[in-house]
């Protein structure tokens, strides 16, 4: 295809946008349709009570990965990120309490009180973690190698990884080929005694996942998660005013460089001819031509919502029928007249670090087998009594997501099956906001009387009125049968289709791991490379 012809990309999240971004770049003509009033796919902020703002969905960075923030320059668009510290806080129901700070030093110390070197152990698991991420940082920034045929560059960028891995020394070798398999309870096992600092850890390995902590693979999800922040727990920061922020500064940045961006404009289906892509139908009737479409929505959507299933091979669609896409996560945001007071704080930090300590996330789920048993709720089709989640209130660092006083509390509730065994989302969507308030009174007492209105997002929403498929956050769970070239599915994990000039670029392609960009940037090498 020669330079300056149109490509329609379908969604207005942050890897649409990324894409974009580089095929304007790239002397492509894209241009983005949003179905919603506004950009961000899981990246928004809405007010969900009168005054109370909260990114709706996900609520920190990835962070981006450094070369696509290093050409993106966000900055330049008005966009301010608020780095917290600590990084997380982690209570316990008998009153202790760990904060991990951004330094590594800082937290060792801080682990000092415990009755084992937990502070030693504490500084060799970052570094081996960061040891790590060099290769699993490699991998997430090529595209999946052909399996059948090997391209050139496939070669060279096994020959590369060969290289990272290499680099690892006999012993990081060994610890490579060992953990990737293992249980993330295992492998946190290996490193610390205590179990509030095992769970807090491990909670990395089956955030946003069908996975305990005692299911095989879980570590390697830990660990491909630390190719985007090496940090033992994972990253706390978000954008001032909310991820929706984020997603605007994404938007303006694609339209700097040439690229055309429409909101209100829902893609009903892809057509075509002679079995390549030759537009898109819009709900409202409007066709658009265009040479090629790049899909920012879940893999499922694509092939079985908006393109005529014939255009499909009969094992490609059995193959991807079976891409597994049931979420287990629902999001909860609680209206807070003051700040909750967690009694924990009282013996961790003094009086007047109370609030900072709260700044960053919050982690509920004391020991492995409390992961466990809340996963082991989802499996059998429940709600989970005791969830685990992910706490943030933004307000404390961001005071304009809130009234002058009040908070925003956002909680991730871990498990939540998209299924239930009994009764209907409908019907039972309130229990949600009561286990969330219920399961934070034990660490902060004051929050029931503190609650003035809760908003709750269930599986079921997240697919109905966000459009992911299953209602899984990732666009498709992150399971080692999942991953690098099985993503979406083996044969087909270079972001390219069955259908000539139709291509995918959202988190159900490899590495599919939230707001890093990684997808996103990956494939639009890929396009580029095709289209020219």
């Amino acid at each position: 295809m020669p330079l300056g012809q149109k490509v329609v990309l379908i969604g207005g999240g942050h890897n649409a946008l990324i894409t974009a971004f580089y095929l304007a770049k790239g002397g492509f003509k894209p241009t983005v349709l949003e179905r919603r009033e506004h950009l961000g796919g899981g990246a928004i902020t809405e007010e969900f009570h009168p005054g109370f703002r909260a990114s709706t969905l996900s609520h920190t960075l990835g962070p981006l990965r450094s070369d696509v923030a290093r050409d993106l320059q966000l900055e330049k668009f008005n966009l301010h990120i608020i780095q917290p510290e600590p990084r997380l806080f982690a209570p316990s129901p008998d009153g202790r309490g760990l904060l991990f700070h951004n330094d590594t030093a800082k937290t060792a110390a801080a682990l000092s009180h415990l009755p084992v070197k937990e502070g030693a152990r504490y500084t060799e698991f970052a570094a081996a973690l960061e040891e790590m991420s060099q290769v699993f940082g490699h991998i997430a920034s090529i595209t999946p190698p052909a399996i059948d045929h090997p391209s050139p560059e496939d070669f060279w960028n096994l020959l590369t990884t060969g290289r990272a891995v290499r680099g690892l020394g006999k012993t990081g070798i060994f610890d490579l080929l060992r953990w990737g398999p293992m249980a993330v309870a295992d492998f946190v096992a290996e490193f610390f005694d205590t179990e509030l600092l095992r769970a807090a850890i491990a909670a990395r390995g089956i955030f946003g996942a069908n996975l305990g902590p005692w299911s095989a693979g879980s570590t390697a999800l830990l660990l491909l998660r630390a190719a985007a922040d090496p940090h033992p727990v994972g990253s706390a920061a978000f954008p001032r005013g909310g991820l929706g922020e984020f997603s605007r500064a994404l938007g303006e940045a694609a339209q700097h460089v040439g690229a055309e961006i429409r909101t209100n404009a829902e893609v009903q289906q892809i057509l075509t001819k002679g079995g390549a892509v030759s537009g898109v139908v819009l709900t409202d009737g409007e066709e658009i031509a265009c040479e090629a479409v790049v899909s920012g929505v879940d893999p499922k959507r694509t092939f079985f919502k908006l393109l005529d299933p014939a255009n499909l091979d009969p094992v490609f669609a059995m193959r991807m029928k079976n891409f597994r896409v049931a979420g287990s996560v629902a999001k909860v945001h609680l209206a807070l007249v003051d700040l909750p007071h967690f009694t924990s704080l009282s013996d961790t930090v003094s009086p007047d670090s109370f609030r900072e300590a709260l700044s960053g996330r919050i982690h509920i789920g004391h020991e492995i087998d409390y992961l466990e048993k809340a996963f082991d709720a989802s499996k059998y089709g429940e709600i989970s009594a005791a969830p685990v989640l992910d706490v943030t209130i933004p307000s404390i660092l961001d005071p304009s997501v809130a009234p002058d006083g009040k908070h925003v509390l956002s909680a991730y509730f871990q498990f939540a099956p998209y299924k239930l065994k009994t009764g209907t989302w409908k019907e039972r969507r309130g229990e949600l906001a009561s286990s969330v308030i219920k399961t934070l009174s034990a660490y902060a007492p004051n929050l029931p009387k503190l609650v003035e209105a809760a908003h709750v997002i269930t599986p079921l929403d997240l697919e109905t009125d966000y459009g992911f498929t299953g209602g899984h956050i990732f666009h498709g769970e992150l399971a080692l049968d999942q991953l690098f070239t099985m993503r979406p599915i083996l044969d087909w994990a270079r972001y390219q289709t069955p259908v000539k000039g139709l291509f995918l670029c959202s988190n159900g392609t490899h590495p599919g791991n939230g707001l890093t960009g990684a997808s996103a940037a990956n494939a639009a090498k890929e396009i580029i490379h095709e289209l020219r």
